[in-house]
């Protein structure tokens, strides 16, 4: 047996809460401009949300309103400065990627993965700990003694094959209001442990709130960026990341296009050649359509891939493919962009 950990972090942490804001811009770009090119970056701390990067669109969006519409749905108050810092896309980046060329919007390598695991084809712990950030953020609304801002981690004991036998630690840190801990504490234990039943796995020991107390949290605890959750965002280090994050970016930035397709042809494979796992790496040049590599690995070694998929995998048959100009991006940044 060996032990090995991996994290998640609640909707409301400072980081998550950025990405959810990228996110939700180009959901109302995309809206109404499928066309639109988007790059945006956001950072909040101390009362001020600084938002940047760049945009090329014909649509008019109030950034203002939907900063605020996400910090109110993720349960903080909205009374923040908006920093409004949007410029354009540079020319040089349209040569290539524009829709009559479609070539790829930057260059770069990305990985997906898949797993016999569970029937979501992904590590059991880390199904775990998003069904477990999933059910916070409805807790939190229904009741007024959680907070939004949290993350939880599971160290567990592992076979050979990498498949999880048993918990060791269960770590959680949330913020609450610190005056009615017994009972959320004891809310969340039960909560794991009827989340670890479903997949048979036992917890040793839990770990919450290992400082002792968790009162200030959000912005007022801590800077958020856009793309910080890079291996949360991911596989939870269960497999490798590209180099690119993916919140704040159209479809046409394969870092985020060509990843979802990675993760699309693991599964395909996963359940074609009966894998216990499988991993695919995707490359690309900045401008260029086709792919330069498709790399296939998995428990029975390197698989050579179909011809047909550097066609499939150049970023417009990815787009329309998958449907990545229909606004889904919000909800992709709030739990993990791979569910399913």
């Amino acid at each position: 047996m060996k032990l090995y950990s991996n994290e998640i972090v609640f909707r409301g942490h400072p980081d998550k809460v950025c990405d959810q804001i990228s996110d939700a811009i180009l959901d109302a770009y995309l809206k109404k401009d499928i066309h639109a090119r988007c790059g945006i970056e956001v950072m909040g701390g101390k009362g001020k949300i600084f938002i940047t990067g760049e945009v090329t669109s014909k649509a008019n969006i109030n950034i203002e309103k939907i900063v605020k519409r996400v910090l109110n749905d993720i349960g903080y108050n909205t009374n923040y400065q908006i920093i409004n810092n949007i410029g354009h896309q540079s020319p040089d980046i349209a040569l290539g990627t524009n829709d009559k060329v479609g070539g790829a919007g930057d260059q770069g390598m990305m990985f997906g993965y898949a797993c016999n695991d569970t029937k979501e084809m992904l590590p059991t712990a880390m199904v775990i700990l998003q069904n477990l950030s999933k059910w916070y953020d409805e807790a939190r609304k229904k009741c007024s003694y959680l907070m939004p801002d949290g993350k939880a981690q599971i160290t567990g004991y592992y076979d050979d094959d990498m498949k999880l036998k048993k918990i060791k630690y269960f770590t959680i840190s949330y913020q609450n209001d610190e005056q009615h801990r017994p009972y959320t504490d004891n809310l969340i234990k039960e909560k794991c442990l009827e989340i670890c039943k479903h997949y048979n796995i036992e917890i040793e020991k839990f770990l919450i709130n290992p400082t002792g107390r968790f009162l200030v949290g959000g912005f007022d605890g801590d800077a958020g960026v856009t793309g910080r959750k890079i291996v949360v965002d991911n596989y939870h280090a269960f497999a490798k990341v590209g180099g690119g994050a993916f919140s704040g970016k159209d479809p046409s930035k394969v870092d985020r296009s060509g990843a979802y397709k990675a993760r699309e042809i693991a599964k395909t494979y996963l359940k074609k050649h009966h894998l216990k796992w499988c991993q695919v790496q995707i490359s690309y040049a900045i401008g260029l359509d086709k792919p330069l590599a498709i790399y296939i690995d998995s428990n029975k070694g390197n698989i050579t891939p179909d011809e047909t998929l550097y066609n499939e995998c150049t970023p417009k048959n990815i787009i329309k493919d998958l449907k990545l100009y229909e606004p889904c991006y919000e909800n992709k940044a709030k739990f993990g962009h791979f569910t399913n």
